[in-house]
């Protein structure tokens, strides 16, 4: 009965979560019915275990949340998105409009900026791009083009219109880290920075996570954090986060300087980019409360032996747990987390005991969250229609194509290397 009432629990999760109803409401409910078929106590479920996991995952990682938002939010009403967007096109091309915005894209999202953000600005423009191009409209969303196709009908709702349908907001806010609902507070500039002043925050995300992660933070004396007060734990539990939120902190600040005459509204702006963060983290800190009830469960110990008999090793098991996850979610990182949170511990062993790298599974484990998450109720699949007005019909082979085809075979590289090779 408990196998059964994790299959249940999970099956009400992702039926209810695709029909729209909220995954704050879900997460608890789907872990209190797995928990009655186990006979355990629902209440102590709910309160210890559920909670206890979710809040958690809060304690560790809002200040990413929180400052990913805001950060987002201010490389938006700046301009300095749809800055580089321009910049990127205009030395382009239309005859190079799907590369583009790829490359577009990629410079903004790798910069730290959220993806929701930057759908948000980049769809508009594509559109007028891929016009002038003749490029399928379709394919707006996967950017690969198919000869002898036009434009066809223009978008028939807003990028704006988009950001407050109630369906797209449920699906995206576990998916990604930024509530689109706020994509409409806070004022745009309608004067665009340089590119410098546009792209320099970028960089010092970049440079800034670097240096904490391997200059500065492994010269300062951290040995008082195994005391109590500090949670007794130690530079690796929370060197990642220390590096992340200090570059985007220091990115954010930079961008103020740069850009504050393009920031007519900065505090609005700074208010809508903190309320962004907050129903996101909500929704995937109760997926990972979920996690935790089915983890505690003892029928959790069949699935946790299944997963690790699949053949091929750890990284292979590893992988396959994480995407059947990330694909029931319909969410990188719920799956991800979950997967982790349920199973972190003994792969943890399974590295130390068969001589893993810890930097390569978990490395593993990442690619396998973004492969087979970008099923048809992906928050962000959802969300990228959506915005840019097509359907699943018309776009979604192509999204397969780019978003699962080509990471599949990426992660089946990093494995067969990985086994190989070791760490790289």
């Amino acid at each position: 009965m408990g196998l059964a009432g994790i299959l249940v629990g999970l099956a009400l999760l992702i039926w209810l979560a695709f029909r729209g109803w909220s995954v704050l409401l879900l997460a608890p409910a789907a872990a209190l019915v797995a928990a009655a078929f186990a006979g355990e106590p629902l209440l102590a479920n709910w309160t210890q275990t559920f909670m206890g996991g979710a809040a958690v995952f809060l304690a560790q990682f809002f200040p990413i949340f929180l400052l990913g938002a805001l950060f987002g939010k201010l490389m938006e009403d700046s301009g300095s998105v749809a800055a580089i967007a321009t910049f990127m096109m205009q030395r382009l091309g239309q005859h190079r409009a799907v590369l583009a915005v790829v490359l577009a894209g990629a410079l903004v999202t790798y910069g730290g900026v959220s993806l929701f953000v930057a759908l948000f600005v980049l769809a508009p423009m594509a559109q007028g791009l891929f016009r002038a191009a003749s490029v399928p409209r379709r394919l707006m969303q996967a950017s690969a083009r198919h000869n002898g196709e036009g434009f066809g009908a223009d978008m028939p709702v807003s990028a704006v219109a988009a950001a407050g349908d109630l369906m797209v907001r449920e699906r995206a806010t576990t998916a990604r880290e930024f509530d689109p609902a706020e994509i409409r507070q806070g004022v745009r500039s309608a004067v665009f920075p340089s590119i410098s002043r546009a792209a320099t925050p970028l960089i010092v995300v970049v440079l800034v996570n670097l240096l904490m992660s391997l200059v500065i933070l492994p010269r300062l004396d951290t040995s008082f954090l195994a005391e109590e007060k500090w949670g007794s734990t130690s530079i690796s539990g929370v060197g990642g986060v220390w590096a992340v939120v200090t570059a985007l902190l220091a990115a954010s600040v930079t961008l103020i300087v740069l850009s504050r005459k393009n920031l007519t509204a900065l505090r609005a702006t700074m208010d809508a980019g903190a309320n962004a963060s907050v129903l996101p983290a909500l929704s995937v800190a109760s997926l990972v409360g979920f996690g935790a009830v089915v983890a505690a469960l003892p029928a959790f110990e069949l699935v946790r032996d299944w997963v690790l008999s699949i053949a091929g090793g750890p990284l292979v098991s590893l992988a396959v747990a994480t995407n059947v996850l990330a694909a029931l979610t319909g969410s990188a990182s719920g799956g991800l987390t979950i997967a982790l949170d349920a199973l972190g511990h003994t792969y943890t062993q399974l590295a130390g005991a068969t001589g893993i790298d810890p930097a390569l599974m978990h490395r593993v484990a990442v690619i396998s969250a973004g492969t087979l998450d970008s099923l048809p109720h992906n928050g962000a699949v959802v969300t990228l229609l959506a915005v840019c007005g097509s359907t699943h019909r018309e776009s979604y082979f192509d999204i397969v194509m780019v978003a699962i085809v080509g990471a599949v075979i990426a992660l089946v590289a990093v494995i067969a290397l990985g086994s190989a090779f070791g760490s790289f």
